[in-house]
């Protein structure tokens, strides 16, 4: 059996888009689930579409989600170099060995050529499909013309039977000859385009499965076309449903869409982001949800691939990425919140305190700040945040509450832990003879002041420290005593 060879192919234009990270995590699915070899490729033939910095985005995203492949332009194998840009003289010798073999022809027509066509097509109404002059001219005109004048190396599409291919995700596919254009394949600057260089170098490098979206369904009879001139063995071919951001639209990174490293800067985790992107497009044949990338792997399999596009759900990840946190070890998941606590928070606390009380509460790290502004400041609030119907708080209560946690913060003699703050705060609501929420919901208020905090009033308390407690508990108290007036 032939060992199985996938390559993702990306173009160095900028941030990583989700679209090319799935296909990436798929490329290496349908490898890894075989033991084949996952081949990195840069594909840089559009000159002017580069961004500088965009190969070492490419490399740290797939170091960072953990898709190392076996072969790329920083791990050479024997097939290499795999930068296009590095292989233009094979290109070369191929696109003239495609001419004589009567798959492409040389091509003088000019933009100007191709326009009058284009604008003839639209005062009559038909769709336009270039019909090439050049391919009247004889061998010896060729040469002439070659030595003074620009060319490009064109495809030869033969008049002929439909053509029809398979693909593993969408079945067999017929497309008819006559809607077929014929493709630049080499431009005048010796340059391929991508449809030629990814031809020939899915041919080298040994490509068994050719993982890419489903809108190169339509070209890949072309593709087809120079295997056959050429006499070579065809991929298998698996084609993506396309990624959308709603019924309408695609995600799509020119329409500034979100990217890996948004993502990962609005605090996203890399393992959920690709947890959560295998799902976009794929099912599993059970409910299992949260997979690590040896479970995908194991259960990956071609055939539970969906024809449907699918639509990327930001509150589903969001729920994913909650889910990964609170299943880290508080040690794990506090060292990935100190970089964040070192802007967010400037009052010296028990930082590993404020990670225990944030971890089942967030879903993303870019939440953390909000969340804990209170412990720098306390903001001005109204008095009417200590009356709550279903804590049953009122006036008469909330004052109670708290001047009975001044007396409980007075007998505390160890404020360096939150143990006996705890113990005898929690002691207290049954001396009172009042119901937990009474006791906790105007003390939280108090020394927070806000509605919704991570941590209440048996924890927070010890964070601020003594004296901040005493302190915004007396400024509540005089709130709730001012309010009588």
């Amino acid at each position: 059996m032939k060992k199985v060879r996938t390559r993702f192919a990306p173009s160095p234009t900028g941030y990583m888009h989700i679209g090319n990270l799935r296909t990436a995590l798929y490329a290496y699915l349908v490898a890894k689930k075989d033991d084949g070899d996952f081949i990195l490729r840069i594909e840089d033939t559009d000159q002017n579409r580069l961004v500088e910095g965009s190969v070492d985005i490419i490399y740290d995203t797939l170091n960072k989600v953990g898709l190392h492949y076996d072969e790329g332009p920083d791990r050479p194998g024997d097939v290499g170099p795999y930068v296009q840009s590095e292989r233009l003289p094979m290109y070369k010798k191929y696109a003239e060995e495609l001419v004589e073999k009567g798959g492409a022809h040389i091509c003088f027509c000019d933009e100007s050529i191709i326009q009058a066509q284009r604008d003839l097509a639209d005062k009559s109404g038909t769709p336009f499909k270039f019909q090439d002059p050049c391919h009247h001219l004889s061998k010896e005109d060729v040469n002439t013309r070659m030595v003074n004048e620009a060319f490009v190396i064109r495809q030869t599409i033969q008049p002929g039977a439909t053509t029809v291919y398979h693909d593993e995700v969408y079945g067999d596919i017929e497309v008819d000859r006559e809607i077929l254009d014929e493709q630049v394949l080499l431009k005048s600057d010796g340059f391929p385009t991508y449809n030629f260089a990814n031809v020939v170098d899915d041919h080298q490098m040994a490509i068994s499965h050719v993982v890419r979206g489903n809108e190169y369904l339509s070209s890949t009879p072309k593709y087809n076309l120079i295997y056959e001139s050429f006499g070579w063995e065809k991929p298998k071919y698996i084609h993506l449903p396309p990624v959308m951001k709603d019924e309408q639209h695609k995600l799509s990174k020119r329409n500034g869409d979100a990217s890996f490293q948004d993502l990962q800067a609005k605090g996203y985790l890399p393992a959920a982001i690709l947890n959560y992107i295998a799902l976009l497009g794929w099912s599993p044949d059970t409910n299992q949800e949260i997979y690590t990338l040896e479970e995908l792997t194991a259960a990956f399999s071609i055939s539970r691939i969906s024809k449907s596009p699918a639509i990327f759900d930001i509150e589903k990840l969001k729920w994913m990425n909650g889910m990964y946190l609170r299943a880290m070890s508080l040690e794990q998941f506090h060292e990935l919140c100190l970089p964040t606590y070192k802007i967010a928070i400037v009052r010296e606390c028990d930082l590993k305190e404020v990670s225990k009380i944030l971890q089942q509460r967030i879903s993303i790290l870019s939440e953390i700040p909000e969340m804990v502004d209170f412990i720098d400041t306390l903001a001005d609030y109204d008095v009417s945040m200590f009356y709550h119907p279903k804590m049953k708080t009122n006036r008469e209560i909330s004052i109670l509450a708290l001047e009975e946690s001044l007396k409980v913060y007075e007998t505390v003699e160890n404020w360096d832990s939150v143990d006996e703050i705890h113990q005898k705060l929690s002691e207290t609501p049954a001396r009172l003879g009042i119901k937990n929420g009474q006791f906790y919901w105007p003390i939280r208020t108090a020394v927070t002041g806000k509605q919704f905090t991570p941590g209440g009033a048996l924890e927070i308390p010890y964070i601020l420290g003594k004296e901040e407690t005493l302190c915004r508990t007396h400024i509540g108290l005089e709130k709730l005593r001012r309010s009588e007036d």
